[in-house]
């Protein structure tokens, strides 16, 4: 099997590569390796929230939304993704689902309404 510069690598290395192209504004080339990371450790949170981040700035929002679901299912009290996801679907056009998360999140980083 013939592998790319994306997939070489332990895991770790290909986790500091995905970094460094994030940084480097380079979302596209991050998803590349962020996407094969997350389909050999799908049970880590960091990566799949990096790779929807990827998704999200390169904008590929149906896929970072896919991303952040998942994240949202295994761990409902996830404040970033829940904010992620709320911007997600602002960018999509689809207000009123995007703020019971955006709400959500606000809750979880304890921004609650002065009154």
């Amino acid at each position: 099997m013939e592998t790319t510069y994306y997939d070489q690598g332990t895991p770790a290395e290909r986790w500091e590569r995905a970094q460094s192209f994030f940084d480097a504004k380079d979302f596209a080339g991050a998803a590349r390796v962020l996407a094969g990371l997350v389909e050999e450790v799908p049970e880590q949170t960091g990566p799949r929230l990096l790779l929807a981040r990827a998704y999200y700035h390169s904008a590929q929002l149906r896929r970072a939304e896919a991303e952040l679901r998942v994240i949202v299912e295994r761990d409902p009290v996830e404040g970033y993704a829940r904010l992620m996801l709320g911007r997600t679907l602002q960018r999509q056009a689809r207000h009123e689902e995007a703020e019971r998360h955006l709400r959500l999140a606000a809750a979880l980083a304890g921004d609650f309404p002065q009154e």
